[in-house]
């Protein structure tokens, strides 16, 4: 049996503490609805990928920026009790917060406080190691991402984006410099819209190397100058929770990807892990591990 090869990944971006509120609906003006059940814990989207290629098994890093207020140490923690490597850069002020408001088919709704920890600054991304690194995963959401990006370039260490629709607000060509030689970007349905017809192809044509479109419950698609392919997961994985599936998605197939599987392999395994992380409520504490996920793979091999 070939071994796979040994791949480190740094995630850097954005941390938060989100509470999730399970609600029968949202309230209306000055309505006050008791939420059914509720629960605390880390999310953002780049840390979210982290935990869940950490799951996978892959050998991650994950470098953030942290406040000096309480839910800075509480995440802090929790993501050390996940076994993750991190490297927190301290600022005054406050962690990010984020409310999501799950109704009962599955729907959320999020309100964010941007706090400091959606970014890490300049001096932070500086002081970064990249020794021993064989990709990056990032987010647009501060100009130190850009900084990252040519330290990549220049390192030659591949480097992947989650592109969400903040991340451009003067259109898609105004990050053109940092889509260029990206080996994969990461495009959900509304940073689709945003971009306008055929996004992948433009992406492409921007100098993107792969794009992966995450569809919802009809998994996700992969593009590139000469493959396009998609993997649906089955249809009868319950739903009670969305929140972090996309992140949960880029996290595992950048594992993949990093190690040399197959693409077909890589995004089937994505999409597995992301669906069965709708099946219970919060994102991080819902991804599952690797041998879930194989064992699901087999049975679905089996049952078709």
């Amino acid at each position: 049996m070939s071994q796979i090869p040994t791949t480190n990944i740094l995630f850097v971006g954005d941390v938060t503490l989100d509470l999730t509120m399970v609600i029968d609906h949202v309230p209306g003006a000055d309505e006050k609805v008791h939420a059914t059940r509720s629960v605390e814990a880390v999310g953002g989207v780049v840390a979210n990928a982290a935990v869940a290629a950490s799951a996978s098994g892959a050998n991650v890093r994950l470098g953030v920026q942290v406040g000096d207020d309480p839910a800075s140490e509480v995440v802090l923690r929790q993501l050390a009790a996940r076994g993750l490597v991190v490297e927190a850069a301290r600022c005054p002020g406050p962690l990010s917060r984020v409310v999501v408001l799950l109704e009962p088919h599955g729907e959320k709704r999020l309100v964010l406080d941007p706090g400091v920890s959606l970014c890490p600054n300049a001096e932070a991304v500086a002081a970064l190691s990249l020794d021993g690194i064989t990709h990056v995963h990032t987010a647009l959401y501060g100009s130190a991402a850009r900084e990252l990006i040519e330290r990549c370039r220049s390192a030659g260490i591949g480097w992947s984006l989650d592109l969400e629709p903040a991340s451009f607000p003067h259109g898609i060509t105004s990050i053109a410099s940092v889509i260029d030689g990206a080996a994969v970007l990461f495009l959900n349905e509304r940073a689709s819209a945003r971009i306008g017809p055929d996004a992948e192809q433009r992406l492409l044509d921007l100098g993107a190397c792969r794009v992966i479109s995450t569809l919802g419950s009809a998994g996700a698609r992969y593009r590139d100058a000469s493959h396009r392919f998609a993997y649906r997961p089955p249809p009868s994985l319950p739903v009670v929770d969305t929140t972090g599936a996309g992140d949960c998605l880029a996290g595992w197939f950048l594992a993949g990807l990093t190690q040399g599987l197959p693409l077909e392999n890589s995004l089937a395994r994505a999409v597995t892990a992301a669906s069965l992380s709708c099946g219970s409520l919060g994102a991080q504490s819902s991804y599952p591990d690797l041998p879930t996920v194989q064992s699901y793979l087999s049975k679905a091999a089996i049952a078709s």
